[in-house]
């Protein structure tokens, strides 16, 4: 399929780059405004989960030290819901794939697929904590807050979320994505987070945010009878300092690798604008007619979680899936569209050339497509030269190249790459 592309222009985009120069300074003030709640003999349960956050480390490390200067004793909950299998081996082999160790935090990592049931709702939901959470005096979640790929509410991902799916284990994991109705996952997360916090000794939590960079942006200490309203606060602050594409209506968008190292739905579905959750409305914005995915992140595992959110892939994606691990992740959010495999050909130059062919009837000098490493990493991308028009003399956007025609190497590998994080 011999297809002509429109010539393309390196852009960067300038997002909002609100971050913390000290993270540990900044970790030990906020730690202070719990410092009342801890006590010397005190066992303060901290919580360690699966997501990839930046200077999670360091963070933790540094709670772990404000705990121990206080005279209690910190330990780390594995908290990650049905993460690792839901087993407490695949909970430890994934906080040691982050690092998360006694040796490097200083702190004894406790993991638990064991739970019970702790009480009921008003509205009947159920409250599950693991049987770790009951070894510890007070428990003191960490977690970043942040827009979620499934849902949208007033709580997303954030501390509520911690305690409810992560110290839930397993069986709160799967009343959670049970659920079916997005517009019901909030609602769950404020309700059942403030039964937990009724119940069990939550004393207050550690909320981070992140800027379009991966960055540390805030660190945020709060009571535990600020939680949920704080939660909300820093969530519409998350928001306003999340990357984008560069326009909001695209006809082909070419990511160069998807992965759960990018986003837990491998393609993160608020910058694609495609949810894939049966019985539920797409996005109206952004609205891309086409998505071509060209492989797998090494990190990922063979997790393509996210792939039927593509329109098309390469045979070398395709290879690297672990179908078992794929299936069991979207089975266990029960949106299984998302590993429904798209076409795929053997190729780059041959996935690229057929979505070409599909949108063959919009002429080469309006055809508006983007290139991008990934969907976390954005502030470098080729656009076409229909749509850097648009984007020049907006103070958001820098022409950083000159344009280029689309070429493939002599195994069919797109010349054009950005690769790596911007």
């Amino acid at each position: 399929m011999n297809a002509v592309f429109p010539r393309m222009v390196r852009i960067r985009q300038h997002f909002e780059r609100d971050r913390v120069e000290d993270v540990p300074a900044t970790v030990k003030a906020e730690m202070e405004k719990l410092a009342q709640t801890i006590k010397p003999g005190m066992t303060v349960g901290i919580t360690a989960g699966s997501r990839g956050i930046q200077n999670i480390l360091t963070i933790l490390e540094t709670a772990v030290q404000f705990v121990k200067d206080k005279g209690a004793t910190p330990v780390l909950l594995a908290a990650m819901g049905s993460h690792g299998g839901g087993t407490a081996a695949g909970q430890k082999e994934m906080l040691d794939s982050l690092g998360i160790t006694e040796e490097r935090v200083g702190a004894k990592v406790i993991t638990c697929d064991q739970g019970r049931e702790v009480g009921t709702t008003e509205k009947g939901w159920k409250v599950y904590m693991l049987e770790s959470a009951f070894s510890v005096d007070a428990i003191l979640p960490i977690n970043r807050v942040k827009t979620h790929t499934s849902f949208k509410g007033t709580v997303e991902s954030g501390l509520a979320k911690k305690l409810v799916v992560g110290l839930g284990g397993p069986a709160g994991a799967t009343q959670f994505h049970a659920v079916g109705k997005s517009e019901l996952l909030s609602p769950l997360l404020e309700e059942v987070a403030r039964a937990i916090i009724d119940k069990m000794p939550v004393v207050g939590g550690l909320i981070i945010v992140e800027n379009a960079y991966e960055e540390t942006a805030k660190i945020e200490g709060v009571l535990a009878a600020d939680i949920i309203e704080r939660e909300r606060e820093l969530l519409r602050y998350s928001k306003s300092l999340m990357p984008s594409l560069p326009s909001e209506r695209i006809d082909a968008l070419v990511v160069e690798e998807m992965g759960k190292n990018y986003s837990g739905t491998g393609l993160d579905t608020n910058i694609v604008g495609r949810l894939r959750i049966q019985g539920g409305a797409e996005p109206e914005s952004p609205f891309i007619r086409y998505v071509s995915v060209l492989d797998l992140s090494e990190a990922s595992h063979g997790n393509a979680t996210g792939i039927g959110l593509a329109d098309f892939t390469t045979k070398k994606l395709v290879d690297k899936i672990d179908r078992k691990a794929t299936y069991l992740n979207c089975l266990t959010t029960t949106f299984v569209a998302r590993a429904f495999f798209p076409m795929f050909f053997d190729s780059e130059e041959e996935t690229l050339g057929t979505m070409m062919h599909c949108l063959r009837n919009t002429p080469l000098d309006k055809l508006r497509m983007v290139i991008v490493p990934n969907t976390l990493f954005l502030t470098d991308c080729y656009v076409s030269e229909a749509l850097v028009k648009e984007l020049v003399g907006q103070e958001r956007y820098e022409v950083v190249g000159e344009p280029q025609d689309v070429t493939f190497d002599a195994q069919g590998n797109l010349a054009l790459r950005l690769g790596g994080e911007h």
